[in-house]
């Protein structure tokens, strides 16, 4: 009989943050799988890192940090040919994944490739949204109160158009986009309302008004809108 495929969700990057569940699969697991970006340590081993066991076999997908799709699809047709040797093989596979693996996860693509032929389950993770307004202090929603998530990617117009039209906003995905987020935010008349989180969770987490956030931010950053309301207050 094949294996099972397990998409973990890890969580923001406080290994203690990682579900019950997450941690029993992670810590009796006999095949891990996990991304890396561009040849970099993995992000997601690094935050499971204390549960995985030493004899484990290891499945490294190192996918390009490249505009273009093709690279980071070959990166990840790789990664499912792989799990799907170990699990023909009679093996379980666990696939960490930074955060949620159905949220922005990389996970998903593996499921895409992989669910039609294997059994697989996936295991929620906690959010990078609700973990920024955590540390943050920032309630995003209550009663009928709408929440919009954006990628900081999307092109200028639409950022402002969604953001005009929205009551609180989690924008994720910052890094190079900072300055044209911040821009658009500005020029709407929110930055006031704007907390800007970076790698929520970790040693070196940085919470602060929009206006003190930094010149450059890393991938792991967030920004978080309210409006009709002093966020500090």
């Amino acid at each position: 009989m094949p294996g099972r495929l397990y998409g973990i969700g890890l969580g923001p990057g406080d290994p203690e943050l990682m579900t019950l569940k997450a941690h029993r699969l992670i810590s009796g697991a006999q095949v891990i799988a996990y991304p890396t970006l561009a040849g970099a340590q993995s992000f997601a081993r690094s935050i499971a890192a204390g549960v995985i066991p030493a004899d484990a076999r290891e499945i490294v997908m190192d996918v390009p940090m490249t505009p273009e799709r093709t690279p980071a699809q070959a990166a990840y047709d790789q990664g499912a040919a792989d799990i799907s040797e170990a699990l023909d093989a009679g093996n379980d596979v666990i696939c960490l994944c930074e955060g949620d693996p159905f949220f922005y996860g990389s996970f998903m693509y593996l499921f895409a490739r992989l669910s039609q032929r294997y059994e697989v389950e996936v295991v929620p993770g906690v959010t990078s949204v609700t973990t920024c307004a955590a540390r943050a202090g920032l309630p995003l929603a209550a009663r009928n109160e709408r929440l919009t998530v954006l990628p900081g990617p999307l092109p200028e117009d639409e950022l402002r158009s969604r953001i005009e039209g929205a009551e609180s906003v989690a924008i994720m995905k910052v890094g190079r986009h900072l300055s044209k987020i911040r821009a658009v935010i500005d020029a709407l008349g929110f930055t006031d309302q704007a907390v800007y989180v970076e790698r929520a969770s970790l040693p070196d987490e940085v919470v602060c008004p929009l206006n003190d956030a930094p010149e450059k931010a890393p991938y792991f950053s967030m920004i978080l809108l309210t409006k009709g309301a002093d966020p500090w207050l």
